[in-house]
């Protein structure tokens, strides 16, 4: 029976208390993804991004961290983490790729928002069409035409060539 408990002792301290560091890593490290992306969140809107962009990006920094959390936590136990980041990295490339044409919509509207080369209610042509800036959002820009017709434009589409702004 000593025997028993003793190689049930040495076992508890090998694999246990991996478990417990690996249980700690998880609950601090998501403690702290969480606490950072709200730091994150909290710098972007002192910097008055756009709401929009600020949530994007707040989830964005969260997921990050919370996977590398998870790894780490798998890692103190033991598990191989090889995979998972090249399961990661592979997948990421994939999602690259898939949604190449939506990423450069997304990345034209971060540097519109950003840049700001014309702002909601001025008269603009870009991207083959003309009207009134209604609405500049993350993948596309929405105008109004005076024939109150609704012009969607995406955005890499608008950055993409000459924009000429009407001024009143």
């Amino acid at each position: 029976m000593q025997d028993i408990l003793n190689k049930a002792w040495v076992y508890f301290l090998q694999y246990g208390l991996a478990f417990l560091y690996a249980v700690l890593i998880f609950i601090i490290g998501k403690w702290a993804a969480h606490m950072i992306s709200k730091i994150a969140a909290a710098a972007m809107h002192k910097a008055k991004l756009n709401t929009t962009l600020t949530s994007f990006l707040k989830n964005i920094v969260y997921y990050v961290l919370f996977i590398f959390v998870c790894i780490a936590a798998l890692n103190k136990i033991g598990i191989e983490t090889t995979p998972f980041v090249a399961l990661i990295g592979a997948a990421g490339l994939a999602v690259g790729l898939a949604l190449q044409g939506s990423l450069a919509n997304f990345a034209a509207g971060v540097m519109l928002i950003l840049m700001q080369p014309f702002k909601v209610g001025d008269e603009i042509e870009a991207g083959g069409a003309a009207g009134i800036v209604h609405e500049i959002q993350i993948f596309s820009t929405i105008l109004k035409t005076n024939d109150n017709k609704t012009i969607i434009v995406p955005n890499a589409k608008v950055t993409s060539d000459k924009i000429v702004i009407n001024h009143k």
